[in-house]
């Protein structure tokens, strides 16, 4: 299975499981009158917009490139779950603040909580699934770039697996404290723990969404690969029969598995023409044995610091 099928299989068992607990959820809060719930079921309704956005970022992200995109379609997946970070914030996050405000100055009548903890259990495990699917990936991704599972998370250029990790993780948090609202209301007899949850639910969803939101908008401005992979490249380059330096480098993140990398070589100054062809095309050869991800590599034939100095002056 390629990284793009995998992904596209996790965002669908998110997406089908958001889809079911966004129904039971929205009836579960109208039978018991939980602002909690109610923002849970925003939750998930928001969730599940932005599962549809991420197939789509999947889907137009595969499409080759051609003459009016050279470099190929891979950026339209940061556009695409840029929006659904947008999603998350204004149809998830800014409800359950708005609700769990109004819960507060208003008060609600509470009904039987009991649907709201059944549904809470059933969408608990569905959640976990979910989320299940979604660590498995990274932590397989994580395994084959060597990299430490956190560290991965933060800065994997996949951030369509990123988004339902993070999504599926604070949508079990949500039904904790939406959950802890219900109890308190019980308990008490008060709207104000179902309030408070709500607003916490809304907090933390802000947080997904900037968070998400960032790491997209890091991608699209262009991000360049980590800096153990750029002391390779070029350590790699440098691996090359006549080539004197690096003098300058350039990584671009352009999607999962996508990287491009630009670089300024300094060759030895008897090199011949046909001689420094070859060179470029090992050095290509090398990076892409070495590094999969590397998809376009550019090399410019450049004179070192040396030459530049004893370059001949021009006629006055």
């Amino acid at each position: 299975m390629t990284e793009n099928s995998e992904s596209t299989f996790t965002v669908i068992v998110a997406a089908a499981a958001n889809l079911g607990i966004a129904a039971a959820k929205v009836v579960a809060g109208l039978v018991s009158g939980s602002s909690a719930m109610l923002s849970e079921a925003a939750h998930s309704v928001a969730d599940t917009v932005t599962e549809v956005m991420l197939l789509t970022a999947l889907k137009r992200s595969e499409k080759p490139a051609d003459e009016d995109h050279p470099l190929g379609y891979a950026g339209e997946r940061y556009v695409w779950a840029m929006l659904a970070a947008v999603a998350t914030f204004v149809g998830g996050a800014v409800f359950s603040v708005y609700d769990g405000i109004h819960t507060l100055t208003h008060g609600e009548e509470l009904g039987d909580p009991t649907i709201s903890y059944v549904v809470l259990g059933v969408a608990f495990v569905l959640e976990g699934f979910s989320l299940r699917t979604g660590v498995r990936q990274v932590k397989a991704e994580a395994e084959r770039m060597r990299a430490p599972f956190a560290a991965y998370l933060r800065f994997t250029p996949d951030t369509t697996v990123k988004a339902v990790v993070m999504e599926d993780s604070a949508a079990l948090t949500g039904l904790m404290l939406a959950a802890a609202g219900l109890l308190g209301g019980q308990l008490t007899g008060s709207g104000v723990w179902d309030g408070v949850a709500s607003i916490l639910i809304g907090v933390l969803l802000v947080y997904v969404a900037w968070v998400l939101g960032r790491s997209n908008a890091e991608l699209l401005i262009g991000r360049p690969a980590p800096s153990r992979m750029r002391s390779g490249i070029r350590e790699e380059i440098l691996t090359v029969p006549h080539v004197v330096d690096v003098l300058d480098l350039i990584t671009l993140i352009q999607g999962p598995g996508e990287v491009l990398v630009a670089a300024k070589i300094d060759f030895r100054d008897v090199a011949s023409a046909e001689q420094v062809e070859w060179a470029c095309e090992d050095a290509e050869a090398q990076l892409r044995e070495r590094f999969p991800s590397i998809r376009r590599v550019y090399l410019d034939p450049t004179p070192g610091v040396a030459q530049r100095r004893a370059r001949p002056s021009g006629p006055a």
